[in-house]
C-alpha cells in the first residue's frame, strides 16, 4: 500500500497523524494540535486544486460550517490554505458514521430512532434558520456515538444558501447534487431547493432506521431517478413483512416523504416531533402470546 505523503507532516500547526477517510472531493486526516488537541483535518484532493468550482465548494463548506453553531453540528475550528493546499479543520467527534452503524443494527428500537431523528432535525433546523439547506442529508454525513446516543451533522460541501441568486450557483440548472437514495424529488431538476428537501431526506433516514430498508427498491440509478419522479415510495408497513407499525407511525413517515414539498410538515422539527409522538406507542395492539407483537419486540432486542 502506498504511503500517504501528507501523513506525518505538519500543516498550519496541525500534525497529520493518519488518513481516516477519502471522498470524491476531500481527504480526511486525524491530526493533533497543541491547542485544539485531536481534530479532523480535511484537505481538497490534489486533482481538484486547480478546479475553481471545486475550490469554491470547499471554501463554501467552510463558510457554512462557521455560520451554523449547534451542539449537534460538527464545529468548524479553522480554514485556510497552506503550501497551496486548501484545508478545513473540524472537531473530532466520537463514534462512527451512522451509515456504518445502520448497516449493522437497523432496524433500531423506536426510542433510538426518536433520539437520532430529533437531534438531526434540530441541527438541520439551525442550518435552515441560518439560511442554509444541507442538500446531502444521509447517514453517511452523520457521526453517531451509540453509547451516548449523540449525533453530529457534518459535510456542508454541497449545501446552498436560500438566498443564492442564479449567477451565484455552483450547480448548473438541470443538474442535481446529492445522493440519489436520499434526495428529494424536486431536487432532480437541479433547481434551488427549499428546506423541505432536507425534511424529505430525513424522512428517508427515519424509514431506514425503522425498517432496515429504503422507500424505493430501484435496481439502477436510472430506475431510481424514474421512480422518484413517477412513483410513490413503498408504504412503511410494506417495507418488511415481519415489521408492522401503527397507521399513525406510517402516516407521519409517509407525509415526510410526500412528493410535493407543500404536502410535508411545516419544518424538520415538526416532522421529528410528530414522529417521536407516535413512536411512544409504535406497534399495533398486542396480539396473543407468540403473535405479531412478540415477534416485533424480538427484532429490537439489542
Amino acid at each position: 500500500m502506498t504511503r500517504d505523503a501528507l501523513v506525518g507532516t505538519t500543516l498550519a500547526g496541525y500534525t497529520l497523524v493518519d488518513r481516516v477517510g477519502e471522498g470524491g472531493t476531500a481527504t480526511v486526516y486525524r491530526a493533533s494540535h497543541a491547542e485544539h488537541g485531536t481534530v479532523a483535518f480535511k484537505v481538497l484532493r490534489e486533482k481538484l486544486r486547480q478546479d475553481r468550482t471545486a475550490v469554491a465548494r470547499f471554501t463554501r463548506e467552510a463558510g457554512f460550517g462557521t455560520r451554523v453553531q449547534h451542539p449537534n453540528v460538527i464545529r468548524t475550528i479553522q480554514t485556510g490554505e497552506e503550501n497551496g493546499v486548501p484545508f478545513l479543520v473540524i472537531e473530532w467527534a466520537a463514534g462512527e458514521l451512522l451509515e456504518s452503524y445502520a448497516k449493522r443494527h437497523a432496524p433500531f428500537p423506536p426510542d433510538e430512532v426518536c433520539a437520532i431523528v430529533s437531534q438531526i432535525a434540530s441541527a438541520v433546523f439551525a442550518a435552515h434558520q441560518a439560511g442554509i439547506v444541507h442538500r446531502d442529508l444521509k447517514p453517511d454525513n452523520v457521526m453517531y456515538d451509540h453509547e451516548s446516543r449523540t449525533v453530529k451533522l457534518l459535510d456542508f460541501g454541497i449545501a446552498t444558501a436560500t438566498d443564492t441568486t442564479p449567477d451565484q450557483r455552483l450547480t448548473r440548472a438541470g443538474f442535481f447534487v446529492g445522493t440519489l437514495m436520499y434526495v428529494a424529488p424536486e431536487a432532480l431538476s437541479g433547481e434551488i431547493v427549499s428546506p423541505a428537501a432536507d425534511q424529505y431526506s430525513l424522512a428517508t433516514m427515519a424509514y431506514l432506521f425503522l425498517t432496515g430498508a429504503l422507500p424505493y427498491t430501484a435496481r439502477s440509478p436510472r430506475d431510481m431517478f424514474t421512480q422518484l419522479l413517477s412513483q410513490p415510495p413503498v408504504p412503511l408497513n410494506k417495507a418488511k413483512p415481519e415489521l408492522q407499525f401503527t397507521s399513525e407511525v406510517e402516516a407521519v413517515v409517509m407525509k415526510g416523504l410526500a412528493k410535493l414539498p407543500s404536502d410535508r410538515y411545516a419544518d424538520v422539527v415538526a416532522f421529528a416531533d410528530a414522529l417521536c409522538t407516535v413512536l411512544k406507542d409504535p406497534f399495533p395492539a398486542a396480539a396473543p402470546s407468540g403473535g405479531l407483537f412478540s415477534k416485533m419486540k424480538g427484532l429490537f432486542g439489542r
